[in-house]
């Protein structure tokens, strides 16, 4: 069993998301992808975008990571 958190939180200040993402990095040693590099697979992720959808344009990624094994 695996407890799952799961948030999608918009900011004003681009240095409060940054904040909130670096913290999650920080947490993310301690978390798990589930059946990785299987047909039910589960990537634990997060990532940071630049929403524009209140003036009609799509969101831009500015980075993300992933928890993943590291490769044999």
């Amino acid at each position: 069993m695996k407890y799952r958190v799961r948030m999608d939180l918009c900011f004003a200040d681009e240095a409060d998301a940054r904040a909130l993402l670096d913290q999650a990095s920080g947490l993310a040693t301690k978390a798990a992808s589930l059946n990785e590099g299987g047909e039910r697979e589960e990537i634990s992720f997060a990532e940071l975008e630049l929403c524009r959808h209140e003036e009609g344009l799509p969101c831009s990624r500015l980075g993300r990571f992933e928890v993943r094994k590291e490769a044999a």
